[in-house]
């Protein structure tokens, strides 16, 4: 999301009243419960006077709006971005709150996948560094449990 669009994003966050996130959250609630009861493929959307026409949204278009309203409703900036979007070292690097050296390493030594250089610069597909991400999460959640079973074994207590 370019910085314009970022900082207007803040900038209605910070605008919208007590009410506004009341509604949001409600809102939140409402598409969640229709969502968990409905087993259909879109949802019917009607205007309240239908001076305007239907429209049919897919639900998992609901779901990813249900969960913008309530990350509005906690005051959470939003950023959608699409799994096929380029990123730089750095913005990737940023992303993973890690610095860019070692992300050129984690690149270098194949664990994360490079979608094409432009010139000498690389670039990482947004889809792949989420998935390097849950690799990473996934493997680090093993070591934890290992360490835990290995200090139950030798009878540490924490």
């Amino acid at each position: 999301m370019p910085i314009t669009q970022e900082r207007s994003m803040r900038s209605a966050l910070e605008a919208m009243t007590d009410d506004e996130r009341d509604m949001a959250k409600v809102a939140h609630r409402c598409i969640s419960e229709s969502l968990d009861r409905a087993r259909a493929v879109s949802i019917q959307v009607t205007s309240s006077d239908g001076d305007l026409p239907s429209v049919s949204v897919p639900t998992a278009a609901l779901r990813l709006f249900g969960e913008v309203l309530a990350a509005l409703s906690e005051r959470k900036v939003v950023t959608v971005i699409p799994g096929n979007r380029e990123m730089t070292t750095l913005e990737a690097a940023n992303f993973l709150n890690v610095s860019r050296p070692f992300l050129i390493r984690e690149i270098d030594a194949g664990k994360l996948p490079l979608s094409r250089k432009v010139g000498s610069h690389r670039r990482i597909l947004f889809e792949d560094l989420m998935a390097y991400k849950r690799a990473s999460q996934a493997g680090r959640e093993e070591a934890l449990e290992r360490m835990s079973k290995n200090a139950i074994e030798i009878g540490l207590d924490f």
